[in-house]
């Protein structure tokens, strides 16, 4: 199972469209699951929920999230974080931090009109949450590529000893704790 080295995964979560899942738990324990806009600036990945979403009061009910991003299409990268948002600004003090907003807005839009959309809902307040790259648990993972063998497409951890790629590939297997 190749991961990202730490510059491809910056490299992918600074291309543009790509969707993140935000998973949180409401006070209740159930789960949401939640496709964001987000951007990945200074270490960490930053997203604004809007005044009355669900998934921030679930962050501030229990700020333990999980976050997903991922590819759709060959290498089917992905980066899954587990970690701790942090409400950076409150609802109500988007003037502060509105030029990450757009930021945000121009990863998914055409610049004018991402400057549309922020400039025409300015008066919808937001609030700001990030989360710490370093102080999270990041995992990443790609499809082989050209070279690369496909039998480590699986982690070690998945694969039974009697495995039919045991006899085609034992490398798979070695060092490995089963």
């Amino acid at each position: 199972m190749p991961k990202l080295k730490e510059s491809e995964r910056d490299t992918f979560l600074g291309e543009p469209g790509f969707m993140m899942n935000i998973a949180t738990v409401d006070a209740s324990g159930a789960p949401l699951s939640t496709p964001i806009w987000f951007v990945h600036e200074e270490g960490c990945i930053w997203f604004t929920p809007r005044q009355h979403s669900e998934w921030l009061e679930n962050i501030r009910h229990e700020s333990r999230i999980a976050l997903c991003v991922d590819e759709q299409s060959m290498p089917y990268r992905k980066v899954v974080i587990r970690g701790n948002a942090e409400l950076v600004y409150d609802v109500g003090n988007d003037d502060l931090w509105r030029d990450r907003y757009r930021r945000i807005a121009q990863r998914y839009i055409p610049l004018d009109d991402a400057n549309a959309y922020v400039d025409g809902t300015d008066d919808q307040p937001r609030a700001l949450c990030s989360l710490s790259l370093a102080d999270s648990e990041v995992r990443t993972w790609r499809m082989p590529v050209e070279g690369e063998a496909y039998n480590g497409i699986w982690a070690k951890r998945y694969w039974t000893k009697d495995a039919k790629v045991n006899s085609a590939a034992p490398d798979v297997f070695k060092e490995s704790v089963m």
